[in-house]
């Protein structure tokens, strides 16, 4: 029933975890390596997080399993907290961990001369968006930068040619996006008191704002998107499903899913489905059988030779990624400032790519982005004619499907038969899904009859949440594996 888990150095699937079962189910779903934070000094402090054990416990089970563990020290720190950053530096590095993940130039020196035996990786909150920072970067010492979410899929391409081999390159592929300049955002500081850059935003930026005028205190008036106000900050997620090979062609190393304080349930669908995704671009590629089994070594395809693809689109719309660089919304002053600049673009040498059929992936696959609650995709700054926007009339979260129970242990007396915690209700004759590592989901038709409480007895259907019921299941599911069904009625509620 099990299916073997490839661990890949590259392309390598990171996937979060908020705390050490997260970590874990990442693992057992096919992560090569996770990211998570501790207790302090870290950019998410609403996960619960994992304490100095749970990352010796962690680093242990990921390493018997051929994966990795990251943790997040990329907080801005100041002053009074360098020395308590330090005994942490030392504390981690005796939990086997595997790598920092730092902003501040000065943790990372202290790091690199404390822990030498752990890697640096240079967080998005650092803004990396040319060669020059990356390599200024790894000549300081950093193992792997975490490009800004800002860049599009042409500038990830030219970083990657003008970068050492033995650079890794990180680049985010799904989950919430912020409206900052790579996170470093003030809004929260300023309207609560809680700093955004020391892991304690309060996401003002999904909140609902209406307009008060000054002589009218009290009167509300909404900013016109609807009746009930408008979500002025409020930016749709990022889903790059079905544009993996671009990155990974592109000379991405990682694939970063966002979402340390997710539960469970997101992380093991999220990182299941990127690594099957992973998996198909190996294999279709041709560096990988339909097992697994290395038919040629994997290297990104990056040409070198600094020739501009003529049919490339990417590469044409490459200057449009950012505001203010000279493009389609350029407007000089005059002709010659226009003319100058075009000259200088057209100059620029942007790296190309050998051409490759795009990667075709199975219909379940694009769906399991939409089996997650999310608000509405987007590709992020990766296509400049395509760019994320906002959702300026609501903040709430698509949720289609639900998660109804959660495997607890499987025995394969009469005929099979699965003991489950209850989530929601399941009844005879509802189709579930059950997430499954390395696999498409199996769908399910809960029988009629069969249906027990903890006790054994039989019941017609359970409908009492945190409860321990058991069904007949002639598939045999590993433990903690999500059931889930489709809700009745698609809603938008908060998570």
């Amino acid at each position: 029933m099990t299916t073997p888990i490839i661990r890949r150095h590259a392309p390598e699937v990171l996937a979060p975890a908020g705390n050490l079962r997260g970590l874990k189910t990442a693992i057992d779903y096919g992560a090569d390596a996770v990211y998570c934070g501790g207790k302090a000094f870290g950019m998410r402090s609403a996960p619960r997080n994992l304490s100095i054990a749970d990352f010796t416990e962690g680093a242990a089970y990921a390493h018997e399993r051929g994966a990795r563990v990251y943790v997040t020290l990329n907080i801005l720190p100041r002053n009074a907290e360098v020395p308590a950053i330090e005994q942490y530096i030392h504390q981690l590095a005796a939990t086997g961990v595997d790598a920092l993940i730092v902003t501040d130039i000065g943790v990372m020196m202290l790091a690199r001369r404390i822990a030498p035996e752990l890697e640096l990786h240079v967080s998005t909150q650092a803004g990396v968006t040319n060669y020059l920072a990356a390599n200024a970067l790894y000549e300081l010492g950093a193992r792997r930068v975490v490009l800004a979410r800002e860049l599009d899929v042409q500038a990830v391409r030219d970083i990657r040619a003008n970068i050492p081999d033995d650079l890794d390159v990180e680049a985010f592929v799904h989950g919430s996006m912020c409206m900052a300049f790579s996170g470093r955002c003030l809004i929260s500081n300023y309207l609560t008191g809680r700093d955004g850059n020391h892991g304690e935003c309060a996401q003002p930026c999904r909140w609902k704002y209406s307009l008060v005028e000054e002589k009218r205190p009290g009167q509300v008036f909404p900013l016109e998107e609807t009746e009930q106000g408008t979500y002025l900050f409020n930016s749709q997620d990022m889903n790059m499903m079905e544009h993996l090979d671009d990155l990974i062609d592109s000379g991405v190393t990682s694939l970063k899913i966002e979402g340390r304080a997710k539960s469970a349930y997101y992380v093991a669908a999220m990182t299941n489905a990127y690594k099957t995704a992973v998996n198909e671009y190996m294999r279709q590629r041709g560096f990988e059988d339909a097992d697994g089994n290395p038919l040629k070594p994997f290297a990104n395809r990056i040409v070198r030779d600094r020739t501009v693809v003529a049919d490339d689109a990417v590469a044409r719309r490459a200057d449009e990624a950012f505001a203010g660089v000279p493009g389609m919304d350029f407007e000089p002053d005059t002709q010659d400032v226009a003319d100058a600049a075009d000259e200088l673009i057209a100059r620029f040498p942007h790296a190309a790519v050998e051409p490759a059929d795009p990667v075709e992936l199975p219909g379940w696959l694009r769906e399991e982005p939409y089996k997650v609650a999310h608000r509405d995709y987007s590709t992020g700054f990766y296509y400049p004619e395509h760019k994320v926007t906002q959702n300026t009339d609501r903040s709430a979260y698509h949720r289609a499907w639900l998660v109804v129970g959660e495997a607890l242990s499987w025995s394969p007396e009469e005929g099979g038969r699965l003991t489950l915690m209850s989530r929601n209700k399941i009844e005879p004759g509802q189709l579930v899904e059950i997430l499954l590592p390395g696999r498409q989901p199996l769908e399910y038709v809960i029988p009629e009859g069969g249906i027990r409480d903890a006790d054994g007895s039989p019941v017609a259907l359970i409908n009492n949440p945190a409860h321990v019921f058991s069904i007949p299941m002639p598939v045999e599911v590993p433990v903690n594996a999500a059931i889930r069904s489709r809700t009745k009625k698609p809603t938008l509620k908060a998570e």
